[in-house]
């Protein structure tokens, strides 16, 4: 354990004061769903939405950019996408910077939740040629909104350490595009205006003697795995995996064994029985794997089953990712002390 902390239980503890990162992370969180709301009913974001829409339309091909929780969150958009017709690729752009797509006539997405991170700068200095550009950021003073027509949140850029309320308005601010492209929005708002009543003991329990974690997930949810092992790196210190699900059959699935805390994320459609096949596999291994039930699917004996609301694409995502907040945050208090106070790391990366 880092700075011996005590337990907090399953809800956010309500006096914050040892730590400030985590009084920030909390006060991000408690307007989050508001501001998701605004930004899906903002004329001016649903305007940029439709001029977005019409780009990747007229080219069949959107690339979505961005680095760290900003590039999870094009995964969990990116699966949406290529429902509706799309050519969509979502791709870090540290990775567009050094081993750039060829050239061709098509959208992009740049997001970045402070729209100031060295990436972004350098990136806005390369040669767009036939690529249409849009920025998605919640500062609209940043580089990036001075640069770029953008989508923008409200409230301004998120100060807590962890990407909270900026994922949760990033995803809204997708949501809105996918309007734009012919997608209903009304399960995303009725997933952002539902409350948070789940129990997390059983799954803090089974996971608060973890020493490494593990976050599964298929299309949609596949990002939200990968973002989840990003919190709880940054948050709890530990060793933490993100994978699409059948990546981690090809291999990390040597990894199971007692000690290992494991969360599979279950969404609807063909691969819901496959993270059913992985639940048993896990049992079988010796441990109680936490499932985050997005589909109403009959809970795995021995597993800790959590029902969610079911639904499919960006909705999914938000029934999961509000409760994913709380445990994480409460994994992450039992550990560490000043949780959400960075030792190396900086909310906005300038890479040298």
């Amino acid at each position: 354990m880092t700075d011996t902390a005590p337990p907090t239980g399953t809800a956010p503890p309500t006096d914050p004061a040892p730590s400030t990162g985590l009084s920030l992370i909390l006060g991000e969180m408690a307007r989050q769903r508001g501001d998701a709301l605004g930004s899906l009913a903002d004329p001016q974001v649903q305007a940029r939405a439709r001029d977005l829409a019409h780009a990747a339309r007229d080219s069949g091909r959107l690339l979505l950019l961005g680095m760290g929780a900003s590039h999870f969150v094009n995964r969990m958009a990116e699966p949406e996408y290529r429902r509706l017709g799309l050519d969509a690729t979502a791709m870090p752009l540290s990775e567009a910077l050094y081993t750039p797509l060829p050239p061709g006539p098509r959208a992009a997405l740049i997001a970045s939740q402070s729209g100031a991170s060295g990436e972004v700068g350098r990136y806005l200095q390369t040669p767009a040629q036939d690529e249409r550009r849009f920025g998605l950021t919640l500062d609209p003073h940043s580089p990036l909104a001075q640069a770029l027509p953008c989508l923008i949140g409200p409230g301004g850029a998120e100060r807590g350490f962890a990407a909270t309320r900026s994922l949760v308005l990033s995803v809204a601010l997708h949501a809105a595009v996918l309007e734009a492209l012919g997608q209903e929005s009304g399960s995303v708002r009725a997933a952002l205006e539902s409350p948070d009543t789940l129990d997390l003991t059983p799954a803090l329990d089974t996971l608060r003697s973890a020493d490494t974690l593990v976050f599964v997930g298929r299309a949609e949810l596949t990002g939200l795995a990968e973002v989840c092992a990003l919190h709880a790196a940054e948050l709890a210190r530990v060793p933490a995996l993100g994978f699409e699900g059948g990546q981690f059959r090809h291999g990390p699935i040597e990894l199971l064994r007692p000690g290992l805390g494991v969360v599979l994320l279950r969404t609807g459609g063909p691969s819901a029985d496959l993270t059913d096949t992985l639940a048993r596999q896990c049992v079988e291994a010796g441990l109680r794997p936490v499932v985050l039930d997005c589909a109403g699917g009959e809970a795995v004996p021995g597993t800790v089953w959590l029902a969610l609301a079911p639904g499919r694409g960006l909705a999914a995502v938000l029934n999961a990712v509000f409760p994913l907040q709380r445990l994480l945050l409460d994994f992450a208090s039992d550990r560490v002390r000043q949780v959400g106070k960075p030792r190396h790391a900086r909310k906005v990366t300038l890479e040298r």
